[in-house]
């Protein structure tokens, strides 16, 4: 199994279920209320641990309630909490909307995410032990590229997920340490550095891949969508649970996770097991 270290946020999600996404200044009713663990570091890094990797986690919780969910979350996923630092202050939250359709709105308070950094000798222990780093950028910046350096050190293959969109001039400096970059195909025009392997999420259509040996399509499993939220997060955490084994068995796992995870409402909770995974691919 892969050895995966994911640096990023961890948070309490707060789902509305509406019957249609809101415009501009339009109020509308939901139809059910459901709080559960999420943010894109906890979503991947519980989505890499069913999918078999060894998993360990560097983020940071709030001295809260929440902080206390979140910890067990993860622990019960088996994901290794060396690197968790707990803040004072509060924990990461998110509002979430989903339609009927599937579709959704999501607005992130960082919380303690937004202080996360790489001060703890725990942080850096773990870091030094993988083989395959993520990251996302719902941390500071600085803090992933510190990660990323760290990785690269001990030779350990970087993945960034290059989402949500960011203007921070740090990514040009993140670029430069990244191997492998993963961005959906509405953010991918944000991403203007190059590095050796690029990664396009197209949603339902599956991914595309670009690197040294060309360009490989791999379409996804077809499924009826109840709930996209996580499901990106789901293919990040597969693509770098699996990287190890080559791109496009990785490429065509992370595609599979992350539509089986769109059959799943809410994001902590949406990552398949393994043998979901391989039941949907000898199914397809």
């Amino acid at each position: 199994m892969a050895r995966v270290c994911v640096v990023g946020s961890v948070n309490v999600d707060q789902f509305f279920r509406v019957a249609a996404l809101p415009g501009a200044g339009e109020t509308v009713l939901a139809s059910a209320v459901t709080v559960a663990p999420g943010g894109k570091g906890g979503n991947q890094a519980v989505a890499a641990a069913r999918a078999g990797a060894r998993v360990q986690f560097v983020g940071a919780i709030g001295a809260d309630p929440a902080g206390i969910r979140l910890r067990a979350h993860l622990s019960a996923n088996g994901v290794g909490l060396d690197g968790l630092e707990e803040l004072s202050g509060a924990s990461g939250s998110a509002v979430i909307l989903v339609d009927d359709r599937g579709e959704n709105m999501i607005v992130v308070a960082p919380g303690a995410n937004g202080h996360l950094t790489l001060a703890s000798a725990g942080a850096r222990a773990v870091i030094a032990e993988c083989e395959v780093l993520l990251v996302q950028l719902e941390v500071p910046i600085s803090t992933a590229v510190a990660a990323a350096r760290e990785a690269r050190s001990v030779g350990a293959i970087v993945i960034v997920n290059a989402s949500p969109v960011s203007a921070d001039p740090g990514l040009s400096e993140l670029a430069t340490v990244t191997d492998v970059v993963i961005v959906n195909e509405s953010e991918e025009p944000h991403w203007t550095w190059p590095t050796p392997h690029r990664v396009v999420t197209r949603g339902a259509r599956g991914a595309t891949y670009r690197g040294p040996a060309g360009e490989l399509q791999m379409s996804s499993p077809d499924v009826e969508a109840i709930d996209t939220t996580g499901a990106g997060d789901v293919f990040a955490g597969v693509l770098a649970a699996d990287w190890m084994t080559g791109h496009r068995r990785a490429l065509e796992r992370a595609c599979a996770a992350g539509a089986l995870a769109t059959l799943v409402a809410g994001a902590g909770d949406c990552a398949p097991l393994r043998e979901a995974i391989e039941d949907a691919l000898t199914r397809n």
